[in-house]
């Protein structure tokens, strides 16, 4: 196996990578016979026709082909679910989760997985769904991939070791990582901790890339040469492994006698990816309101509405607040966009308590939301000098789509079922005689 352990910089770029001399051929992609005796295979992201600047593909060179295997057999999984649903109905009623509970049973990433909503249509290829992970347990000869979406990784507790075709990402708290549609790959932890939480959206529609600057210029934002992709490993391993497809919304598995992570050398711009969110540069005022979350646009997922995004990944790190006169957190609102919003670590300046890291909250279309009580007490009347939101670190998956919880998570014990009550005691403060 190769022993390398950096990772290739840029977002979208046409990467090379070898793990022997020689493995990449020159000058075409699929020669008559390939150095090594390996395969040529192409992974391929978007439609053949797409314009060029859309057209995702890589070719990978490996020692088997991917169809070594045998016959897909159907596998349940009753905890993991695709859009769209037949019931329940989408709810509007604000909800919110405490922590998804660690498993006490030996779990792997497959196993602990959990959806906790989608929307849209998956056939499609509109909408995401959104789940959560706990698990204590290595994949070690089982391997994973998702035809239905890209998988965007938000991990909140342990690092992650992925171990993918195209080569080894570990990913901790404060980081992402995207696992394209289609990429076999591989969970373990990569750290001492006992088990390992997270989020993931599971995104149905176009690639994630990266938003327009707009009026913000040429810097801001998420910053290509911040995205780190795995330079080529491979390992050379016979066996009896499991290959777990989720496909049109049902798990299905194969049998191989060899590991899938086979791929001696690669080159393209459809791969795996990881970003540090410490890289992100933060927009905000120094006038006065609280601007639109779209400011802190990490990712975006393009619908066929242009403005109006399929998915939008939205992060709220630490930042300096110094708007004058004005009412500091979100203000109360009422939106088109559905909000789906979890807590990586520290506290959400919105809320006082009740929302935990590795908690989440829901807030569909139109349903209002806001800060809770003591924070719009503690807000109106704060000193308005410059404060640092240091201990932070949330994000939005953010969707033109409703979203339609599962009975699972509706039914869950993690649940918080009297959450609107953080608004029952805004009280009026209405004076006709004072402006």
């Amino acid at each position: 196996m190769s022993e390398q352990l950096t990772y290739q910089s840029g977002f979208r770029n046409h990467f090379s990578s070898e793990a022997l001399s020689g493995a990449l051929p020159q000058g075409q992609n699929s020669p008559q016979k390939c150095a090594y005796g390996l395969y040529a295979e192409q992974l391929t992201g978007s439609a053949f026709t797409a314009p060029r600047h859309q057209n995702l593909r890589s070719w990978l060179y490996r020692i088997r082909p991917s169809v070594v295997q045998s016959a897909y057999r159907p596998l349940e999984n009753r905890q993991v679910h695709t859009s769209p649903l037949a019931r329940p109905a989408a709810d509007p009623n604000q909800m919110r989760w405490d922590p998804a509970p660690l498993p006490e049973e030996p779990t792997d990433f497959i196993d602990g997985l959990l959806t906790i909503a989608v929307n849209g249509d998956a056939g499609t290829q509109t909408g995401c769904g959104v789940h959560v992970y706990a698990f204590n347990q290595d994949m070690t000869e089982r391997f994973f991939y998702d035809a239905d979406g890209e998988l965007l990784i938000v991990p909140q507790l342990g690092t992650l070791r992925l171990r993918t075709e195209f080569g080894e990402l570990e990913v901790g708290n404060g980081e992402i990582a995207a696992i394209p549609r289609g990429v076999k790959f591989q969970v373990r932890r990569a750290d001492a901790e006992p088990a390992a939480r997270g989020y993931i959206c599971e995104n149905y529609g176009q690639p994630l890339e990266l938003p327009g600057l707009g009026p913000i210029g040429a810097n801001g934002l998420a910053n290509p040469r911040d995205f780190q992709s795995p330079v080529a490993t491979y390992e050379d391993l016979e066996g009896d492994f499991s290959l777990v497809a989720k496909f049109s919304g049902r798990f299905w598995e194969t049998r191989l006698d060899h590991s899938p992570l086979d791929v001696v050398a690669w080159h393209g711009n459809y791969a795996p990816y990881k970003y540090d969110l410490a890289n992100f540069n933060a927009i905000n005022t120094v006038s006065f309101d609280h601007p639109d979350p779209s400011i802190f646009t990490v990712l975006t997922s393009p619908s066929d509405t242009p403005g109006m995004a399929n998915l939008d990944f939205v992060v709220f790190p630490p930042r300096w607040m110094v708007a004058e006169n004005t009412f500091r957190p979100p203000w109360f609102h009422r939106n088109l966009m559905s909000e789906f919003m979890g807590l990586i670590h520290g506290e959400y300046d919105a809320k006082a308590e009740g929302f935990l890291p590795g908690g989440a909250s829901l807030h569909n279309c139109m349903s209002p939301h806001g800060p809770d009580a003591d924070t719009f007490e503690k807000a109106s009347n704060a000193e308005l000098e410059p404060q640092y939101l240091g201990d932070t670190l949330a994000f939005m998956f953010e969707s033109r789509y409703v979203y339609h919880p599962t009975e699972a998570a509706l039914d869950t014990d993690f649940r918080q079922r009297d959450y609107v009550d953080v608004w029952s005691t805004l009280r009026s403060h209405f004076d006709p005689n004072q402006a």
